[in-house]
């Protein structure tokens, strides 16, 4: 399975929270499968979000639509994303 991580800064978490959970829809009819979001210990309005895709082409895709940056301009991202796209992984035990 595909991932996605994004990396980002937000004005306003709040703010940017219910925007992100109003978009679930549009993530899912792209192609995602959910994921987990964490938040920075050191800065509350820093974001990690890692999220399930199909596949890498759909996750990109996404990436690259105009209403994912419309958005993401009316959530209050404040940066520029960084953005990590990732095949299947491996599971490493300890």
């Amino acid at each position: 399975m595909a991932h996605l991580i994004i990396r980002h800064k937000v004005a306003d978490f709040a703010k940017w929270k219910t925007a992100f959970d109003a978009h679930a829809d549009a993530r899912r009819k792209a192609g995602s499968r959910g994921g987990t979001l964490y938040r920075s210990a050191d800065n509350p309005n820093e974001t990690l979000i890692v999220l399930e895709w199909d596949s890498v082409a759909n996750a990109r895709k996404f990436t690259q639509s105009s209403d994912l940056q419309e958005t993401m301009k009316r959530a209050g991202v404040v940066d520029q994303p960084a953005l990590f796209f990732l095949d299947d992984g491996e599971p490493v035990k300890f």
